[in-house]
């Protein structure tokens, strides 16, 4: 007859086995990253070369179980006639989009929808007067940085994305929806940086044609964002 003290020592053996398996293959799985949104609305002032020419009124929220950002910017810039463009985001918790609408308005009233799935973006374009344009594009990841023109808040929504955990210069694919571009952009923290006599997070945004920095507050909400080489400004109001 087996000994019960030897059954015990057995079983507790082999508990401590399971639960070390166990652990082993938790973390063989990849981990995903946590929702990296916060509820936010605002608006911006937008300047070009010190003078006010627009602004843009934005809002970040859950919206199911994901979350949706949207914003709406209204430009009188000189010497062209005055436009209205608004784009609305939704995106899944850890920041890759699910879905984008634009409509720009001007002399002529455009717009768009496209459609994100495993890498794939799928465009219907809808241009005043013409057919719509099919057009389909694909990129090596689901996490895709949707930046489109004269819409400031997608920084906003850039700055969440970027892994503060891991800081460093951090690579992702671009798509500029109005102009129907893909790219890439480099996203990198500059540490502590100061304007207008205060101090914030930074971020320094670079595609191959432009640089754009990056304010952000302790919360990384975007305060305020500078493209030097174009003199624009964005101020939140």
């Amino acid at each position: 007859m087996r000994n019960p003290l030897e059954s015990k020592i057995t079983l507790g053996v082999l508990t401590v086995c399971l639960a070390a398996l166990s652990s082993l293959a938790l973390a063989s799985q990849p981990q995903q990253r946590a929702a990296v949104f916060a509820q936010d609305k605002g608006k911006f002032t937008i300047q070009l070369d010190g003078q006010t020419v627009g602004h843009e009124e934005f809002e970040i929220s859950p919206a199911g179980g994901g979350w949706a950002a949207q914003g709406t910017t209204d430009l009188k810039v000189p010497d062209s006639p005055a436009s209205r463009v608004t784009g609305t985001l939704t995106l899944q918790p850890d920041g890759a989009p699910i879905s984008y609408e634009w409509s720009s308005h001007a002399e002529k009233t455009n717009g768009a929808r496209i459609l994100f799935a495993n890498g794939v973006a799928k465009i219907t374009l809808q241009m005043q007067g013409a057919r719509p344009f099919e057009q389909d594009m694909t990129f090596n990841t689901p996490l895709i940085a949707v930046l489109d023109n004269n819409l400031y808040y997608q920084y906003g929504v850039l700055a969440r994305v970027y892994d503060w955990s891991k800081r460093g210069a951090q690579n992702l694919p671009v798509l500029i929806p109005q102009e129907l571009t893909p790219g890439s952009v480099t996203v990198d923290s500059t540490g502590s940086v100061s304007a207008k006599g205060k101090s914030y997070d930074g971020l320094r945004v670079t595609t191959s044609d432009v640089e754009v920095m990056l304010y952000l507050d302790s919360n990384h909400r975007l305060m305020r964002l500078e493209v030097p080489a174009a003199k624009v400004s964005v101020v939140r109001d």
